[in-house]
């Protein structure tokens, strides 16, 4: 770590997070000792215990004692979603640890590696972990931080010391985008999201119109967006859009394009999940990568054998009677794009959606945008909202959203009972970037028949 260049020692608050639990990794196989603090454990925070990281899960000083930090030889990565009154959160600065965010330390791995970022409110997990997939085979690697679990590698962080690359998702909340110094970066969309940090939609776009002045390389910008870049001298903007994507055919479950652009012309793309949100975002990663040099047969080969993200539209059960997709998305316009994948994909099925929104501020503030999409569902079955950092909001409830409410434990009963009653065959899309996931395998099984 250059700028920290006497740390051994790294103490990571909310060590469970994706992101926080990627840099855990990657710092941990680079030589550091490397434990966290987190609230609840998960199957990452397992994960890593696994690997030989320490960590608790609770607030108190005990455990600290118990690693002996030295101050000096001691770095503290600290996620904004750890609260200011957490104790070990305010021992650590009392005691004069020095403390960052997850985003400060990721700007230090931007700055010594040539950072292709993924940036914008939708498509950035997949996105980034498509182009770290067409970039690494089995003669060149690639280092990766992403925002989900690849099905490709089972793991949320890719590590080759020998690559002078690095794929980062740049996550736009609480401005954590601005540490980074991007080498490329695509901008998928910027529609308004986290208006609990930037209050207006203009402040959220300033954010993103800021963040392309810190590129250093080029500019890969989805046509159409909302975006003014304000690029160095001498970075170069390239844009892309459904125009790239040629000659798509849907044929037996298998999507396949042709891409054509001002870099290349590749013949029959097929898509390894195919998903038709994925063509859009596939486009972009093919641009990114041929801007590196990678060559169109492994750009070919690679996205044909790509296996997807945990959580980006996932096919779980898929039967004649029905099927069960599961989606990370929490943002109104995300949700619109998961229904109309599913639709495109099973033109015949009833749609019965299960949402568990994510944050009160967030249900608040789109909730117009909320009910537009989920009326498009032929049933809607509500969670209650999921709070992650946040205290209630009076009247904020999943019940403004519309559709019926139940509680989590009565889910899978609800789901059969509504399946059953189905005189057509369904599908049922779970959405959410809550604690839904943890449903899933038993949505799966209640489902599988």
């Amino acid at each position: 770590m250059t700028a920290q260049s006497d740390i051994q020692n790294i103490f990571f608050l909310g060590i469970g997070g994706i992101g926080m639990s990627a840099l855990a990794r990657y710092f941990y196989r680079h030589g550091y000792c490397v434990s966290g603090y987190d609230r609840t454990p998960s199957e990452l925070t397992e994960n890593l215990e696994d690997e030989g990281i320490k960590i608790t899960y609770q607030d108190s000083l005990d455990f600290l004692q118990s690693l002996e930090l030295p101050v000096r030889t001691s770095l503290v990565v600290r996620t904004p979603a750890v609260p200011e009154d957490n104790l070990i959160y305010t021992y650590l600065r009392e005691q004069g640890y020095t403390i960052l965010k997850r985003a400060e330390v990721l700007g230090l791995v931007t700055r010594e590696k040539k950072a292709l970022c993924v940036a914008g409110t939708h498509g950035k997990t997949t996105t980034s972990t498509m182009i770290a997939h067409l970039m690494k085979d089995e003669r060149s690697g690639v280092n990766a931080f992403l925002g989900g679990i690849s099905m490709n590698y089972h793991t949320n962080v890719l590590i080759d010391p020998e690559s002078e690359y690095v794929v980062v998702e740049a996550d736009e909340y609480d401005r954590s985008f601005h540490h980074l110094t991007p080498y490329i970066s695509v901008v998928t969309a910027v529609d308004a999201d986290h208006l609990d940090i930037y209050g207006t939609e203009e402040a959220y776009r300033e954010a993103f119109a800021h963040y392309t002045s810190l590129i250093t390389g080029a500019l890969v910008m989805k046509e159409g967006i909302a975006l003014q870049p304000r690029l160095q001298e001498g970075v170069k903007c390239y844009t892309y859009g459904w125009d790239f994507a040629q000659n798509i055919r849907i044929k037996d479950g298998q999507i396949v394009f042709d891409y054509i652009s001002e870099l290349a012309t590749i013949r029959d793309i097929q898509l390894g999940v195919p998903v038709w949100v994925n063509i859009e975002n596939a486009v972009a990663a093919i641009t990114v990568a041929l801007l590196v040099g990678v060559s169109s047969e492994q750009i070919k080969e690679r996205m044909a054998s790509f296996k997807g993200v945990w959580r980006r539209f996932n096919i779980h059960v898929n039967t004649a009677k029905v099927a069960f997709v599961d989606d990370y998305a929490h943002h109104p316009e995300e949700i619109a794009t998961a229904i109309d994948s599913v639709r495109k994909l099973y033109p015949d099925r009833k749609l019965i959606g299960v949402f568990q929104p994510h944050l009160f501020t967030r249900t608040r503030d789109f909730a117009d945008g909320f009910r537009r999409v989920l009326a498009t569902l032929d049933e809607c079955v509500l969670l209650p909202i999921y709070p992650a950092r946040e205290e209630p909001i009076p009247g904020v409830t999943s019940e403004i959203l519309g559709g019926e409410v139940v509680e989590k434990h009565d889910l899978i009963s609800e789901l059969k009972k509504r399946v059953a009653a189905s005189e057509q065959p369904v599908v049922v899309l779970t959405i959410g970037a809550g604690d839904i996931d943890r449903l899933v395998p038993e949505v799966a099984e209640a489902l599988s028949y």
